[in-house]
């Protein structure tokens, strides 16, 4: 079982109804994050597989818009290993997530709206938490 939500076929919808789609690129040795624009559901053959079994674009890949230099996000589907239902996320350490949606409070546009996508079993009574933490705005997750 992954440990994540699959979102391939979300992908898929997004473009479907004529949306746009920014997905992230992680710079390794740093929690620097992008998020940069598929030109379609097509597009994530072409990305490059990261040693944490990430697609992504490349980091010699220039041509694509980072979403914070344009309009900026809307929504942003946050990963995680744990949540509880307070909107407490735990992720992987690096602070990628927090650290980007700290840029997007400072653009024009503002935070984007975030939703966590989880098994029920990520649903947690608490996780820790630090200062820099950025809760998401609800979570998603199967209640059988």
């Amino acid at each position: 079982m992954p440990d994540e939500i699959q979102t391939e076929e979300i992908i898929k919808d997004i473009f479907k109804h004529g949306k746009e789609c920014f997905i992230p690129r992680y710079k390794p040795h740093s929690n620097h994050m992008d998020m940069l624009k598929l030109s379609s559901a097509e597009d994530i053959s072409s990305l490059t597989l990261t040693s944490w079994n990430i697609l992504q674009p490349s980091d010699d890949d220039s041509v694509r818009e980072e979403a914070l230099a344009g309009g900026g996000l809307d929504l942003i589907f946050m990963p995680g290993l744990g949540f509880d239902k307070k909107g407490n996320r735990l992720g992987r350490g690096k602070g990628y997530y927090d650290t980007y949606l700290e840029r997007c409070i400072k653009h024009p546009s503002g935070k984007p709206y975030t939703i966590a996508l989880a098994f029920r079993e990520q649903i947690c009574e608490s996780v820790p938490v630090a200062e820099n933490d950025v809760q998401v705005d609800e979570i998603l997750y199967e209640d059988c």
